[in-house]
């Protein structure tokens, strides 16, 4: 049996890091030499979105090209910017634009466009106002969704007709564009009760590794707080939460020490190969994404919107990602890639691997901001 999580990650190094060099910049920007798109990656995707090897590979490459085509697509835009998606249907990056005008700047970048009433700033102080309110638990999450250009407000289905629902939905149309879509079920974080043989713990709390930066990794702020103590698989000391943030964020990170060490790969748990951390460039909305967990191990989706703020039983949690992909308890922390690029660490969603949910993680580049640390590259 492959040993699992934490141990795995950050024992083995000398086999983990065979062959990889020390040159590697970790801003997130690929390297002269472009590698192959991981075989781990390409199977998980034909697995779980209904790909076959050579669409995978095709989309992973377009999607590559959609990312690093962003900045200066929005740039084209200008004031008129109204949000970016990755379309997988035409493999292209879609910018939305308030003005005609800039559509042939924009164009002229590689990127397709699409006319729109509201721009990304007017949106965002939408969802800015919706922030500010006190949301009840039948209220989910919201989100701006540029491909409709609204803010969208989830409603768990068995909830829409409760008062303080009704209400906060009021207010929430007063405010401006706002759409109200269903959910099945009620978010919840992912962590879970002590199990032996599991990647690490703190407390009686199970969680997963995020991502190793140099002197340690990133989490979920849920797992534990700042002082608390980790340990092993084998029970042995690993080191303490160094900072962590829940709610209103998701994120933390954890020292190593006692003879553990970091290396830039996220577990394949047998299912895949290990793979390789490249950098943290962050894929668009659309984009295909992967996520490795203690629990569930390797399971793939899509990006399905950005800067949500989930609304947790403990509190709203803002800046999170919203995928496609499925997850349950233990898997908190875990690791969410696109590619080769690291993408967040698992917060919490609704629904398993067996019948299907939604996931959310928070994104790496806030957490490496917020602490100053380096992200570990191969």
């Amino acid at each position: 049996m492959v040993r699992t999580g934490l141990s795995a990650l950050l024992i083995i190094g000398t086999w983990a890091t065979a062959g990889l060099t020390q040159a590697s910049a970790s801003s997130g920007s690929p390297s002269s030499a472009e590698p192959q798109a991981s075989a781990g990656i390409v199977t998980a995707m034909q697995r779980d979105l209904g790909l076959t090897k050579s669409q995978a590979e095709a989309r992973l490459t377009a999607e590559k090209a959609a990312t690093a085509l962003q900045g200066k697509a929005r740039s084209a835009a200008g004031a008129s910017f109204g949000g970016t998606w990755f379309d997988a249907a035409t493999g292209k990056l879609t910018v939305a634009v308030t003005d005609r005008a800039k559509a042939g700047a924009v164009r002229a970048t590689g990127a397709e466009t699409r006319v729109v009433a509201h721009t990304a700033r007017e949106l965002d102080a939408v969802k800015a106002e919706l922030d500010a309110l006190s949301a009840p638990g039948g209220v989910s999450s919201w989100h701006v969704d540029p491909r409709a250009n609204t803010v969208v407000v989830n409603v768990v289905a068995s909830e829409r007709g409760d008062n303080d629902v009704r209400a906060f939905v009021a207010k929430a149309r007063k405010a401006g564009p706002v759409t109200v879509k269903q959910t099945a079920e009620a978010p919840q974080t992912f962590a879970a009760g002590t199990v032996g043989g599991d990647p690490y713990y703190t407390g009686n709390v199970r969680c997963s590794i995020g991502f190793s930066v140099h002197g340690g990794f990133v989490t979920a702020g849920h797992c534990g707080q700042a002082g608390g103590a980790v340990r092993g698989w084998d029970g042995s000391a690993i080191g303490t939460f160094q900072g962590s943030s829940f709610p209103e964020n998701d994120y933390a990170w954890v020292n190593v020490g006692s003879g553990w060490w970091t290396v830039p790969v996220v577990l394949g748990w047998g299912a895949v190969s290990d793979q390789l951390v490249r950098g943290s460039n962050e894929a668009p909305i659309g984009a295909s994404v992967c996520r490795s967990g203690s629990t569930t191990h390797w399971h793939c989706g899509n990006v399905l919107a950005k800067n949500e703020t989930v609304n947790y039983q403990q509190g709203a949690v803002r800046q999170m990602t919203k995928t496609s992909v499925c997850a349950e308890p233990g898997d908190s922390g875990g690791s969410f890639i696109s590619g080769d690029q690291a993408q967040g660490v698992t917060s919490g969603g609704w629904g398993n691997c067996s019948g299907g949910g939604e996931t959310w993680h928070q994104p790496i580049n806030e957490i490496l901001n917020r602490y100053g640390l380096t992200l570990h590259t191969a």
